[in-house]
């Protein structure tokens, strides 16, 4: 168990916007940052995070909390795990107790998964590090390669023994499950008999963004024909090839400071350039680039340089990856390396200056290559270069944005000698065909889907009481140990039995006044959530001279501060709108605390009024004549009442 110290020490250290900053490219709004939801598809920005709460907020998923929060809702972590990553991440030493059998029995298969892993790498890092085999083999490969003892170990570069159950007999001697094994894929199990899924490889752990290890890429050594010369790990509950690119953690704070990010193919490649000092680089590890990979890119950066061999031969295949990215509204620049050369061989045959230099004057404009591609291919024939001018046309149709299409409508025009009427009119075909495609798909789609119909559109209606206990709990966050002057207007009632307010000025902290207006009324919260917030709040604020809102939100369970983090971002959704820009200024909250106290007690006291009213009148219906009379009073007393209140909330208005 993690020590209260170490988590209060971790909590005042730690910067949400620094942390998040990591995982999301944020931008400076205000007071708070924005940015792409690392949660959702989204090409607007809804993620917010703010210093100064130090919370954040995601309006498209509606998921919210502190820092930890964070960790554990975008990687997984558990509490334990997010507060160690962060003491890391912040050099804050870990005081904490020695785990029992059955604390470990009772962590979840997920992170039974992830520790797994995190052994496998040590133990394949140890192994070429320490044994004969993983130094004679292991070893003396990556040293052929170029790669320093110091780059082996940032990559945590391993090798798996030649044996046939080697690492799986190590792992069960070491109380590691054979059934994690299994899951994780290290481990084949066939009948009673397990053995090593990477015996005999050279091993490269794949990394979360976070680093923890999610699976492993293997490269056997030998010339074995029926062995595949790269083994990944198959798909499991932490790893999903389509949504992870090797690198990523590596190279997260210089995509976001180069603003900048190259996509190459293989590991290898990755990791010399990054040995040669360019670490904004990453692989999607042999596979078919995907949407997800291109999306984790998004949030860091909107600009990605795609490097290709220069003798590729699906290099017209790998272009389908460019319009992928074109897709996602990214700006896309591409680069070959001379014929002969990979991104691997170049980096480690050129210095520094000389691989920049190469990739500043040789990457081009996604459509300026293709168009040299293509012509090439097209040479003289005229239906060859009509194919290539619709192929480019086609590329151009996937970006979102209008100007840019039109600019790269222009550009293609230019570069192909061709019209741009012909390109713009070629352009507006495409782009009615995918539209009516995607209706119809749409309409097969609902047509599966069950439709019920109704006569009248059932509107959702709004629960008012839910609404008012959670702006008594905003504002007991937010200004709870305030002083405000609140202007109470007491009945009174003359000879006549007229009634009238008589003014009467207090001056309370916010907490007082809220603590006292519903102990007087003895109203209790419908809400059990917002019920055992409300009294914790205000014994906090009782209790201690200075609210810290922070350590607050820092010391509730996930939950809790989940739902604290939307009340207190809600209105920050509004920066997203750029509203000034617009010369649209919000008024500030603060400039009105006693109005706004007033206000939402008031409001909560009719709102219930108004229900018992309802109760009452229910009540009648079901009495005999005779018996009605009384209930008659109540809610004719009842009514009265609300008038009042409702004249006193004109007053405070």
């Amino acid at each position: 168990m993690i020590s209260r110290t170490t988590i209060d020490n971790v909590f005042e250290t730690a910067r949400v916007e620094e942390v998040i900053g990591d995982f999301v490219h944020l931008k400076k709004s205000g007071s708070n940052f924005k940015g792409l939801s690392p949660f959702s598809d989204e090409r607007t920005p809804s993620f917010m995070v703010s210093p100064v709460k130090q919370i954040w907020k995601d309006f498209s998923s509606g998921k919210g909390g502190n820092v930890v929060a964070f960790l554990m809702e975008h990687e997984h972590f558990s509490y334990p795990e997010a507060i160690k990553y962060l003491a890391n991440k912040y050099g804050i030493e870990i005081e904490e107790t020695e785990q029992t059998s059955e604390q470990k029995e009772q962590a979840n298969e997920r992170e039974s998964l992830y520790l797994v892993s995190e052994f496998a790498k040590e133990y394949f890092h140890k192994t070429l590090l320490t044994t004969e085999e993983g130094k004679a083999i292991g070893l003396s490969y990556f040293k052929e390669r170029g790669f320093t003892q110091e780059t082996i170990d940032a990559f945590t570069l391993g090798y798996s023994p030649d044996s046939w159950d080697a690492f799986t007999n190590h792992a069960i001697k070491k109380a590691y499950k054979l059934e994690f094994l299994e899951k994780t894929g290290l481990t084949i199990v066939k009948g009673e008999k397990q053995f090593d899924r990477f015996k005999g490889r050279v091993m490269f752990p794949i990394l979360s963004m976070s680093g923890r290890t999610l699976g492993f890429g293997g490269r056997i050594l030998t010339n074995d024909k029926k062995a595949a010369k790269y083994l990944n790990s198959p798909e499991s509950d932490i790893y999903h090839k389509s949504k992870v690119l090797y690198g990523i953690y590596h190279a997260k704070k210089a995509i976001a400071k180069e603003d900048n990010c190259y996509l190459v193919e293989g590991y290898t490649d990755v990791i010399q350039f990054y040995q040669r000092g360019i670490e904004n680089v990453v692989s999607s590890s042999g596979t078919a680039l995907t949407p997800e990979q291109i999306r984790l890119i998004n949030r860091l950066t909107k600009n990605i340089t795609v490097l290709f061999d220069g003798d590729a031969a699906g290099l017209r295949a790998s272009l389908r990856g460019v319009d992928l990215i074109l897709e996602q509204g990214m700006n896309v620049k591409i680069c070959t390396f001379p014929e002969g050369e990979d991104p691997d061989s170049f980096a480690k045959n050129n210095s520094l200056e000389e691989v920049t230099l190469f990739l500043e004057e040789n990457a081009q404009d996604f459509i300026a290559f293709k168009a040299s591609l293509l012509a090439s291919e097209a040479k003289n024939d005229p239906i060859k270069k009509a194919e290539t001018i619709r192929d480019m046309v086609v590329s151009i149709a996937k970006i979102p944005d209008v100007i840019k299409r039109e600019v790269y409508i222009k550009e293609c025009s230019r570069i192909m000698d061709i019209s741009e009427e012909v390109l713009f009119n070629t352009l507006a075909q495409i782009l009615q065909k995918e539209n009516r495609d995607s209706k119809k798909k749409s309409k097969q789609q609902q047509d599966t889907l069950e439709v019920v119909t109704k006569e009248k559109e059932v509107v959702k209606k709004v629960d008012v009481q839910f609404e008012l206990e959670q702006k008594i709990i905003e504002l007991l966050l937010l200004y709870g140990n305030e002083e405000e002057q609140f202007e109470d207007l007491i009945l009174e009632a003359d000879e006549d039995g007229k009634i009238s307010f008589k003014p009467e000025t207090v001056t309370a902290k916010v907490f007082e006044k809220i603590y006292l207006d519903l102990q007087d009324d003895e109203i209790e919260f419908a809400n059990s959530d917002f019920k055992e917030l409300y009294y914790e709040i205000i014994t906090k604020l009782n209790q201690e001279q200075v609210f810290e809102l922070t350590s607050f939100v820092n010391e509730l369970q996930p939950e809790k501060a989940s739902a604290i983090t939307h009340i207190l971002m809600e209105d920050e959704k509004y920066q997203l709108h750029d509203w000034e820009r617009n010369e649209i200024y919000v008024k500030e909250k603060k400039s009105s605390i006693s109005q706004m106290v007033s206000e939402t007690v008031l409001n909560l006291r009719r709102e219930l009024l108004a229900q018992k009213i309802g109760e009452l009148s229910d009540e009648m219906n079901a009495l005999e004549a005779s018996e009605k009379e009384n209930s008659l009073q109540d809610i004719v007393d009842y009514i009265s009442l609300k008038k009042v209140l409702s004249e006193k909330l004109r007053r405070v208005l």
